[in-house]
C-alpha cells in the first residue's frame, strides 16, 4: 500500500512542478471552499476520535489540540485562501551570470517533489501541510496519528475531492490511512519516491523518525522554551508576557514550559508571579531556591529541565545573572524558542547572540513562533535544525535550486579541475 501511494505521489510531483501559480492557487481556494462545504462531516468525524480520546483519558491541552469546530474549520479555510495570496517561490530567480567562456548560470526556485509529512493529533496540519505542498509545486504524502485518524481521512478526502475540477493532480494530496507504526517505518524507507520527511510532533516521534529514517529530515523541534526575566525588567510587562504564553495554548511547542529568575528580584517578584500562574491553574515546580521563596512550590528534579510538557506545568528556576540564564537555556533547551524580559538593551543584545535557538525574543512571548505571524502564511512545522531551514517554514522552504545553463556551442577543454 504505501508503496503504491508513493509511485502515484512521484507522478503527481513531474506535473505539479510545472504547474503556474494560477492554476495552483485555483486549488488552493477549491481546497478552502471544500472544507467550510462539509463542515458537518468533518465535525462528525472528528467526534469519534475526541470521544476516543477522551476515554484513553488524554490530558486536557491535547485533547484541545485534536478537538475541532465550526471556527477551527473556518480558519482551516482561511488559511488556505491567504497560502493561495502568497507569491509563488516556484521559478523565481535566485542568481544570473555569464562565465568567461560566454555560458549563461542561471539558479532558480523549484519545489523539493514528494514532501512526507509524519504528524501526531492535529487535523488542521491535514489541510495546513496540503497547502503548503500545493502552494510550493510539491505532492504530499501525509500520516497522521492514530489519536486523529478519522478525523485525518475525511479531511484528506475533502481536499483531494477539491482537486478533481483543477489542474492539479488529486494524487499530489495524500493521507495514508493506517494507524499501524509499520506503515510509518515503510514510508520512512522510501526514498526513491520521497524526497524529504518533516516530523511534526513530540520528542518520541521526532526522534523516531531521525533515528530510523532513510529519507532526508527536517526536524521539527520539541518546544522547551524558557523566558528569563532580568532583575531590571519591566514587571509590569513580564507577568501578562509570562502568563500568555504558557497558557493560552499549553499543548503547542511555542508555550513556555520553564520560567528564570534573576535572584535579585526573585524574592519579591517570585511570590506574585507563582500567585497569578496557580490563579490560572498552572502548577508549578520550582528548583531549591524557588521552593525556599514559596515553600509550598513542589521541588523540580533534574529531568523537568529538560522535558516539553505540553500542559499546565511550568518549571521555574532563580539564576545569579544573565550568563547562568544563558548556559541553563542552552544545555536544557531544544532550540526552538526563548525570550528575555529586560529594560536593558546591552544584556538584551548579548542574550539574542548567545542563546542557540531558531528565534529569540525580547520582551515578547515566545507564542509568536509561528509562520502566519511571522508573516510567511501556514506553516509546514518550525525547525529546529540548522541545515536547509530553521524556525517557522514556509512556502519557500519547501523549495530547492536548479542551475539552468545555456550555451552556443561550448565544449569543456582539458584541465586539472574535475
Amino acid at each position: 500500500m504505501i508503496e503504491e501511494i508513493c509511485q502515484k505521489a512521484k507522478v503527481a510531483s513531474v506535473k505539479m512542478a510545472s504547474l503556474s501559480a494560477d492554476q495552483k492557487n485555483k486549488a488552493l481556494c477549491q481546497m478552502a471552499n471544500a472544507l467550510e462545504n462539509n463542515v458537518g462531516e468533518i465535525l462528525a468525524a472528528n467526534s469519534v476520535d475526541v470521544k476516543a480520546a477522551e476515554a484513553k483519558g488524554v490530558k486536557p491541552a491535547l485533547l484541545d489540540r485534536l478537538a475541532l469546530d465550526q471556527k477551527k474549520i473556518q480558519n482551516m479555510a482561511k488559511e488556505l485562501c491567504e497560502v493561495s495570496t502568497l507569491a509563488d517561490p516556484i521559478g523565481t530567480v535566485l542568481s544570473i551570470y555569464m562565465n568567461p567562456n560566454g555560458l549563461i548560470v542561471k539558479q532558480i526556485r523549484v519545489p523539493m517533489g514528494v514532501v512526507g509529512v509524519i504528524y501526531e493529533s492535529r487535523p488542521n496540519v491535514t489541510s495546513d501541510s496540503a497547502g503548503v505542498c500545493v502552494k510550493s509545486g510539491n505532492a504530499v504524502i501525509l500520516r497522521g496519528g492514530s489519536d486523529a485518524l478519522q478525523s485525518n481521512l475525511v479531511i484528506g478526502e475533502v481536499l483531494r475531492g477539491a482537486l478533481l475540477d483543477t489542474d492539479v493532480p488529486v494524487d499530489a494530496i495524500q493521507v495514508v490511512n493506517s494507524p499501524d507504526r509499520k506503515t510509518a517505518e515503510e514510508l520512512m524507507s522510501m526514498r526513491q519516491y520521497i524526497d524529504v520527511l518533516v516530523p511534526r510532533g513530540g520528542a518520541d516521534l521526532i526522534n523516531t523518525v531521525i533515528e530510523k529514517s532513510k529519507i532526508p529530515v527536517i526536524e521539527t523541534g520539541t518546544g522547551n522554551c524558557h523566558i528569563y526575566v532580568e532583575e531590571d525588567a519591566d514587571l509590569e510587562i513580564a507577568t501578562p508576557i509570562i502568563i500568555n504564553a504558557k497558557i493560552q495554548r499549553p499543548g503547542v511547542c511555542n508555550a513556555a514550559e520553564k520560567l528564570l529568575v534573576n535572584s535579585k528580584i526573585a524574592k519579591t517578584y517570585l511570590p506574585k508571579i507563582i500567585a497569578e500562574l496557580r490563579k490560572c491553574g498552572v502548577e508549578v515546580r520550582g528548583d531549591q531556591e524557588t521552593c525556599h521563596i514559596v515553600s509550598d512550590v513542589k521541588a523540580a528534579i533534574e529531568q523537568d529541565w529538560y522535558t516539553e510538557y505540553l500542559d499546565m506545568i511550568i518549571g521555574i528556576k532563580v539564576v545569579a545573572d544573565i550568563s547562568e540564564a544563558i548556559a541553563h537555556i542552552n544545555k536544557y533547551g531544544t532550540k526552538h524558542s526563548e525570550a528575555i524580559i529586560t529594560c536593558n538593551p546591552a544584556k538584551a543584545t548579548r542574550f539574542l547572540q548567545e542563546i542557540d535557538s531558531a528565534a529569540v525574543y525580547w520582551n515578547a512571548s515566545t507564542r509568536f513562533t509561528d509562520g502566519n505571524q511571522f508573516g510567511l502564511g501556514t506553516e509546514i512545522g518550525i525547525s529546529t535544525q540548522k541545515l536547509h531551514a530553521r524556525g517557522p517554514m514556509g512556502i519557500q522552504h519547501l523549495t530547492t535550486t536548479k542551475h539552468i545553463i545555456t550555451g552556443n556551442g561550448q565544449i569543456r577543454k582539458e584541465s586539472f579541475h574535475i
